[in-house]
């Protein structure tokens, strides 16, 4: 056992000071996130010393369950793979054009333009598609218009990880942690979508109080009007999600797991679009760009780390953190850990912890519950502490790094903590009225 919560230990170190210091590097021409490799050693680790056995992990990754690591997989890339596919063909590029176009020359109008886009967008797709794909062009925007990216870049990756928690597919950890508990797509939206509007309007007005100053200088007129060239694709990719997101909506009650479902949808759009390209006679650039983008080590990260955890739960140790957080005050006790934890070993396998702990047993109930959205609110919130709270903050970092905007990790800290801490306690608040 002691082995086992060393190893583990240092996973977590590990992948916290390669976040921090070292978030990637390069082979050839090829750049590999170091936060996946680390966990990975770890796993092998286990392994090797047997401080968990092949027969547990086995079970783990071919249990007929919700919770099972390789559906989760499955449903995060198959609806990534939906909105990677939207923005190939330009879908969100023209959205943030019209968006500029209609704020004038007011910097505040466009502030509030942005942070509703990027809000109703991370609703219907997710944080991470969102930020691969609206940062860049912030970054473009802002030089071109001589005016300063970093509230617009803050705002976006704000409204990202707070809206992201609305529905359950807006983040793989809402997936995971929803899908432990047996909560369906209605349910949880039933029970966060209060929460979640709530914390989007408090981060916007810490938001807005923080920028209003630098927002008061006029934009610089930037001609910056997209157009879909390849209106077909743009209806086979919107009609595609959209009936997925309503599916996803009512699986429960057609007995369709939502894993199938998105996996039947991602492969119905490739045959669709592949049928178009043959009548054209043109090769389908658009999906092979589609699955080269996929975020592909999320597979090693993830399965990392449900190894971890399942070492602590064979040896009896997710269970003791279920009796040392007890069972009163769950939704505070959960959110608040849960929130510190995802900045210390990220929040994917935070969730992957958290929600082994909850299934210990030691709550029930309407505590029980609360323990789970509070995770989940946590799992999303966590994720603007530090850049090592979720793989949208280490993406958003990266970027900025290549477009050479300035931002330094204790900048990240300062802006998070003066925004998530009071989201975090009204999103708390607000869920004990439904919990």
């Amino acid at each position: 056992m002691v082995l086992a919560l060393i190893i583990c230990l240092l996973t977590g170190i590990g992948v916290f000071l390669s976040v921090l210091l070292k978030p990637e590097f390069r082979i050839g021409k090829v750049t590999l996130g170091t936060y996946w490799v680390v966990s990975l050693c770890g796993a092998l680790l286990l392994i090797a010393t047997r401080s968990i056995p092949l027969s547990d992990l086995w079970a783990g990754l071919t249990a007929d369950s919700a919770v099972n690591p390789l559906k989760i997989l499955v449903l995060f890339l198959s609806m990534t793979a939906l909105s990677v596919f939207l923005d190939e063909i330009g879908f969100f590029r023209y959205l943030a054009g019209a968006v500029l176009s209609k704020a004038g020359g007011s910097q505040k109008v466009l502030f509030l333009l942005l942070f509703i886009t990027v809000s109703v967008l991370t609703v219907f797709t997710s944080n991470d598609i969102v930020v691969l794909t609206f940062t860049p062009f912030i970054c473009c925007f802002a030089r071109n218009a001589k005016i300063n990216p970093l509230p617009y870049l803050i705002a976006e990756f704000v409204a990202s990880n707070t809206w992201s928690m609305t529905l359950i597919i807006g983040n793989p950890t809402n997936i995971y942690i929803a899908s432990s508990a047996g909560i369906n797509f209605v349910e949880y939206v039933k029970v966060m979508l209060v929460p979640s509007v709530l914390a989007g309007i408090t981060a916007f007005i810490i938001l807005y109080a923080i920028f209003r100053k630098q927002l008061n200088t006029p934009i610089e007129r930037v001609d910056n009007t997209e157009k879909i060239e390849d209106k077909p694709a743009l209806i086979i990719g919107l009609i595609h999600l959209g009936t997925c997101t309503v599916l996803l909506a009512v699986g429960s009650y057609i007995n369709l797991d939502m894993w199938l479902i998105s996996l039947i949808f991602a492969l119905s759009l490739f045959v669709c679009f592949s049928i178009l390209s043959l009548i054209r006679k043109r090769k389908p650039a658009q999906l092979l760009s589609t699955v080269k983008r996929l975020p592909y080590e999320l597979i090693p990260f993830v399965l990392s780390m449900f190894t971890v955890v399942l070492s602590l739960e064979h040896h009896g140790l997710t269970g003791k953190l279920a009796e040392l957080l007890g069972e009163s005050g769950s939704v505070f006790s959960y959110g608040v850990l849960s929130y510190l934890a995802a900045n210390f070993i990220n929040n994917i396998p935070m969730s992957v912890l958290f929600s082994s702990v909850l299934e210990s047993g030691v709550l029930s109930g309407s505590a029980y519950l609360g323990g789970v959205y509070a995770t989940t609110i946590g799992s999303n919130l966590g994720a603007y502490l530090t850049p090592v709270g979720a793989l949208a903050g280490i993406m958003w970092a990266s970027i900025l790094k290549k477009e050479k905007v300035e931002f330094s990790f204790l900048s990240f800290i300062k802006y998070g903590v003066i925004i998530s801490v009071p989201t975090l306690l009204v999103a708390l608040l607000s869920l004990t009225l439904f919990v």
